[in-house]
């Protein structure tokens, strides 16, 4: 499979950056194919909610000019998607959230008994860290993932949350087991 991650942290070595590692590291030895992406490199704009991209409903036809088109089109060559963002606020990071909007350039009809998306069918998940535990902090963000996956109409999705450490070497040594088990049920 080829899969594409989305790193939605902008720290590069970070806690989600180094859980994201230690799944991408399984999946590569499964050998599958992995691209990242560094969301916080790119120039991601908001969605402008303007419908234009509803216009031509199979493709990607969004008016804007930013490098949200090239990874929207790397998500539709891709197999299998991994969103990843640290909880900030009980919710996502911007980086990440402003490319789940701009996500409303993939379907059509939505509500609507014609309802598709470019990304029919593409296994789709949630990579998370935070500092506190899941419940009261990171599980409306599950829940709207939830609901972005049904939305753009996933073949399936998986979750995980880790609740991070003090520090990334404890986080690595507490969650590796997770990180393997989660990598693998993506491709199952």
């Amino acid at each position: 499979m080829k899969i594409l991650t989305l790193l939605g942290s902008a720290r590069k070595k970070g806690n989600t950056a180094t859980v994201l590692t230690m799944v991408e590291d399984e999946l590569q030895n499964m050998g599958h194919e992995i691209e990242r992406i560094a969301l916080h490199n790119q120039d991601i704009s908001g969605c402008l909610g303007c419908g234009k991209c509803k216009e031509k409903p199979h493709e990607i036809a969004c008016i804007q000019k930013d490098d949200a088109t090239a990874i929207m089109e790397k998500m539709t060559a891709a197999d299998g998607i991994i969103f990843t963002t640290p909880i900030y606020f009980w919710g996502f990071s911007a980086q990440t959230k402003a490319l789940m909007d701009r996500s409303y350039a993939f379907v059509t009809d939505y509500h609507k008994p014609g309802h598709t998306s470019l990304l029919k069918g593409k296994r789709i998940a949630l990579l998370s860290t935070g500092a506190d535990s899941y419940e009261n902090n990171a599980e409306g963000a599950f829940t709207s993932f939830d609901r972005f996956a049904d939305f753009l109409l996933a073949g399936s999705h998986d979750s995980l949350y880790i609740t991070a450490g003090a520090s990334v070497e404890e986080l690595r040594d507490n969650s590796v087991a997770q990180a393997t088990e989660f990598a693998r049920s993506i491709v199952a």
